[in-house]
């Protein structure tokens, strides 16, 4: 990865270049002369890559499959020049990274044109009032079935505590269901409205199996901390380490309460963050990832190995939870938010009192699979969203007429006939929303909202009712930007809505997602002042109907 690496304060060289960068990516100073620039150049190629043991053709970041870690420490800016070789359009989001007041930097095709073949864009974000591990993918056209995600690591800053001590290694581990397949063949699959078949494998860290298998060095009496992010395509895992237990400290920018647990379930699209001490004899361990509440059981293996370990890892797989939902619901219920840690900021997590705010307005979202014109499609609310011509973010700027309608979809379920639709939900800026989701269906769900953390307040099996937020969490549930709704349940979250923009609400199920389980939330304010929203980068790639506008001079 070609990074480099720019402090502020110092020297009147650093402070020209700061000027010009500010001029040249964003038109005007946006952040402060004392937050530090990462640079990095990222070259995006197909190549051949072998993880379950055939040739495939995968997404490589700088040769490399999976692509680099991002390195960060809290409000960094990250100067990201992704060099599109690929021979079609491509485009990578940020998975927890809430962009704030810049919803333009997404990198889902709702707020972003893609990048051409053969050409280049650079990617100006800033890790705003954030900590914790997120990950990177391609949004577009399936291409994550083919690679092209890596980990985004967000550090704190020097002088904010941090509730443990530093550990030995910090490793990513990026777990993830595979098919043997090509992307477009499985993109072929689904346009053809027709339903993915079950994956062939799971990968740890791009890797399968055998002689192939991942390994993770460790010194014994050490303490390491894992960053396991699910970035597969449909199915939750359980993770765990033969022989020795995990502390979980941290959820997706939230620092959580210890808790021991000997395996963990990671749902599609969520990041943990675990302590591991290497307090065993010394030897080599099985790390083991399985599918979770899956008719057939997919297993792999990765090597947890002490740098003085006297044999190679022996003995059966350790055998994880039975697929039991009421386990996997406790111990959802069981992770919670540290309320004296200090976050972001030095203040501490639990300052914020979101459980004596009023509610101003509940939205309920019921997520159905169906057929439409005698295509497989799957729908929130019965609208199954259609891409339109030009990303919404860009039509809202320029006031283009006739691209999507705020209200295209009802923010409580129709029970109508399903139907297409580029489907926009109007929200208030400064709201405070609670949102229900509703999953009646017999698979486990996963949902993502862009641009935003959220406390998950109560999940509980049944249909939800008004009576359901007596068992509420209102003092420490976990705030994250992910959760899991179970099957025939439902999971309710709140939201405080601070961030202007258009934000994509997800199934992180991936072949739901790319056939029209997903739509946008417009967060609005009138004022249009820019200390509520960044105007346009002055790079932006303009598309669609679009072309031919302009961002703004100097």
């Amino acid at each position: 990865m070609a990074e480099k690496f720019v402090g502020g304060g110092g020297g009147g060289g650093v402070i020209m270049l700061l000027l010009l960068l500010c001029a040249t990516f964003l038109g005007f100073s946006m952040v402060g002369a004392e937050d530090p620039y990462r640079f990095f150049d990222w070259n995006v190629t197909y190549g051949d890559i072998y993880p379950l043991g055939v040739r495939q053709q995968g997404i490589l970041i700088n040769g490399q499959f999976p692509g680099p870690d991002i390195y960060s420490v809290t409000n960094d800016n990250l100067i990201i020049n992704v060099y599109n070789n690929l021979p079609e359009p491509f485009l990578i989001s940020w998975n927890g990274v809430q962009q704030r007041r810049n919803s333009f930097q997404d990198g889902v095709y709702g707020t972003t044109c893609p990048i051409p073949p053969g050409k280049n864009f650079t990617y100006t974000l800033q890790v705003k009032d954030q900590i914790g591990s997120f990950f990177y993918f391609p949004s577009l056209a399936f291409h994550k079935a083919a690679g092209g995600f890596g980990g985004i690591k967000i550090l704190s800053r020097p002088r904010i505590p941090v509730p443990f001590p530093d550990p030995a290694g910090d490793y990513t581990i990026l777990i993830g269901d595979w098919y043997s397949h090509n992307h477009d063949i499985l993109k072929s699959i689904l346009d053809k409205g027709r339903r993915l078949p079950f994956p062939d494998g799971i990968l740890i860290n791009g890797r399968g199996t055998g002689n192939n298998a991942a390994s993770f060095i460790v010194e014994q009496g050490k303490t390491y901390r894992l960053r396991i992010s699910n970035v597969g395509l449909q199915n939750s895992f359980n993770f765990r380490i033969q022989g020795h237990k995990m502390t979980l400290v941290e959820v997706e920018g939230t620092h959580t309460i210890q808790t021991t647990y000997s395996s963990l379930d990671v749902h599609v699209g969520q990041s943990y963050s675990v302590l591991v001490t290497a307090d065993q004899p010394a030897k080599d361990y099985y790390i083991v990832v399985s599918t979770r509440f899956t008719e057939k059981v997919l297993n792999n293996s990765a090597i947890l190995h002490y740098s003085n370990s006297a044999s190679p890892a022996r003995g059966p797989l350790p055998a994880g939870p039975d697929n039991d939902i009421d386990y996997s619901i406790n111990q959802a219920r069981s992770i919670r938010t540290n309320l004296t840690a200090s976050g972001p900021r030095p203040n501490p997590q639990g300052s914020y009192h979101y459980g004596l705010i009023n509610i101003s307005r509940t939205i309920k979202l019921r997520n159905s699979a169906g057929l439409v014109d005698g295509k497989q499609r799957y729908a929130v609310n019965s609208v199954s969203f259609r891409p339109a011509d030009t990303p919404l973010k860009l039509a809202d700027y320029f006031k283009i007429d006739g691209v999507f309608r705020v209200g295209s979809i009802p923010d409580q379920p129709s029970g109508k006939k399903m139907s297409l639709d580029t489907s926009v939900m109007g929200a208030d800026f400064r709201a405070f929303v609670e949102i229900v989701f509703e999953n009646r269906e017999n698979i486990i769900q996963s949902w993502h909202l862009d641009g935003y953390s959220f406390w998950v307040v109560g999940m509980d099996g049944g249909v939800w009712k008004p009576a359901s937020r007596n068992q509420y969490n209102l003092r420490d549930a976990v705030s994250r930007c992910t959760t899991q709704v179970y099957p025939k349940s439902w999971t309710a979250v709140y939201i405080a809505l601070d961030n202007v923009g258009m934000w994509n609400l997800r199934t992180e199920f991936w072949g739901r997602q790319y056939l029209g389980q997903q739509f946008y939330l417009r967060v609005y304010s009138p004022v249009g002042s820019i200390r509520d929203e960044y105007p346009i980068p002055r790079n932006a790639l303009l598309c669609g109907r679009a072309v031919g506008r302009t961002t703004r001079g100097l």
